[in-house]
């Protein structure tokens, strides 16, 4: 089994350094599947409202193409839908990116290649499409649908829903910005946005000067701005975080400068002191960095991997985000290092110390996976989702989707993060069925339990922001963010 070469060699260079690394007692790794086919990656799972989880797969599937699957927490794996199932593969190809449950119910998700348009920037040049939870998939847009790719192509990252309804994205290439930066002069790559019915907007094409390749999905941000990076480009040449408002007014926050830090192949998450903390693929003599930012650019690094011993056993290559989890701390992984060199989980405080809470390939053969590449996931009932590129029970090549236990307890979730006094919200969490009240910072709400993972509520009038809480039979479960009541 050999390792994966997605970016830049690794440095041999061996630093100690002033960050802290902790290194405790394996935590509960379950692996729930190891794939039967080689999957090339498989992107971040999602949990949906009926309690399952979501994602897709690179390749693999009816035509080797990419599938979407649906995996229960016990480890029920169901594949929802085939990709290139149409002449010419107009259904999109090769899915990179997660999915996202919108609140119409429905899953929306990109292809960087199929879909209708081919040209000599690209064989099938990406799609957006929207699947239902039984499988029924419809194309939403082809891109390189204007002349010259204006629109884009390309599209790698996931999309997100704005309050306004429309899903605002990323592509990785095209657009109308070019530079000899990008590669193939095939432009820079875009912001975009789509409405629901299909038609899209571009907001932004990046011309090296502002960045170039956003390869990460966008996070709405508290402000209603939308935050992002890119792995190239920006003042010196090696990356930048950065603000676009909806109406498509980018900001440049910081720009990346090598060997600090570089390449942010990951997006950023907006914890809840309003700070921005992501990581970056290389930085810090050529080790990965975690990083954070304030909303105004102030960019504080906060850790550098590799920076112990040889070995690398806290962890390198940082291709994932960041998530916090209800502890406030903030968890992603490493795609190699660690005790065995396939990996790690880690967590890290918002001051700087991190801790290696378990290293792949500790199990004989790999069978609890290697070389974990995307953001993780805490699902409501406390638990840590994941998946890896390589290893597994059936064939080492194939990787695996896993939960990860790390002490935390279940919590609930609300779908949509805001909202106005009178507005739909969709609670999820686990074991609802029964529950006796629900409350917006104090103020009663009436609701209907849907499912044992669903609530449905309104905002209550009165309502301010703050915790959203649930009184279930087994306790009572709190939201892991507040919620924003808007005017």
């Amino acid at each position: 089994m050999g390792k994966l070469n997605l970016g830049k060699s690794a440095y041999a260079v061996f630093l100690f350094c002033a960050t802290t690394a902790i290194v405790l007692p394996a935590q509960t790794l379950t692996t729930l599947h190891s794939f039967n086919y080689i999957t090339n990656g498989v992107s971040r799972v999602v949990q949906a409202t009926n309690g399952s989880l979501y994602g897709t797969t690179l390749s693999g599937g009816a035509n080797n193409s990419g599938a979407i699957f649906k995996i229960t927490p016990s480890g029920t794996l169901t594949t929802l839908y085939s990709f290139c199932s149409q002449s010419g593969c107009t259904d999109g190809s090769s899915p990179a990116a997660a999915l996202i449950q919108a609140t119409d119910g429905n899953f929306y998700g990109t292809t960087p290649s199929g879909g209708a348009n081919t040209n000599n920037l690209c064989h099938g040049c990406g799609t957006i499409f929207k699947i239902t939870p039984s499988g029924t998939l419809t194309t939403l847009y082809s891109f390189c649908s204007q002349s010259d790719c204006t629109d884009g192509f390309a599209p790698t990252a996931a999309l997100v829903q704005a309050t306004d309804g429309n899903f605002y994205g990323t592509t990785y290439e095209g657009g109308d910005g070019h530079s000899a930066f990008c590669r193939r002069y095939s432009g820079c790559g875009t912001v975009f946005k789509i409405a629901p019915s299909g038609t899209l907007t571009t907001l932004h094409s990046f011309d090296s000067t502002d960045g170039y390749e956003p390869n990460a999905a966008l996070i709405q941000a508290t402000d209603g701005s939308f935050y992002g990076t890119t792995i190239g480009g920006g003042v010196n040449g090696y990356g930048t975080v950065f603000k676009i408002t909806p109406s498509g007014t980018l900001t440049s926050l910081h720009s990346f400068n090598f060997p600090d830090s570089n390449a942010p192949y990951s997006g950023v998450v907006q914890a809840t002191d309003g700070n921005f903390y992501g990581t970056t693929y290389a930085g810090g003599n050529g080790f990965v960095t975690i990083f954070k930012i304030t909303p105004s650019g102030t960019e504080t690094k906060l850790y550098t991997f590799c920076g112990q011993v040889r070995g690398c056993p806290d962890g390198e290559y940082a291709y994932a985000g960041l998530v916090q989890a209800t502890d406030g701390n903030l968890y992603g992984t490493t795609a190699e290092g660690g005790a065995n060199g396939w990996g790690t989980v880690y967590k890290i405080t918002p001051s700087g110390t991190l801790t290696t809470l378990y290293s792949f390939c500790s199990q004989n053969g790999c069978t609890d996976g290697s070389f974990p590449v995307v953001t993780l996931t805490q699902d409501t009932n406390g638990m840590f989702y994941g998946t890896t590129v390589l290893g597994g029970a059936v064939n080492p090549n194939n990787g695996t989707v896993f939960s990860l236990s790390a002490g935390l307890g279940p919590f609930v979730e609300t779908q949509t993060t805001s909202g106005k006094v009178g507005g739909a919200v969709k609670i999820l969490g686990p074991n609802l069925t029964g529950s006796t009240s629900v409350t917006f910072n104090g103020t009663a709400a009436s609701f209907t339990v849907a499912s044992n993972s669903l609530i449905t509520t309104n905002v209550p009038a009165g309502a301010t922001t703050g915790t959203v809480q649930v009184v279930t039979p087994g306790g009572t479960l709190s939201s892991n963010v507040p919620f924003r009541v808007r005017p």
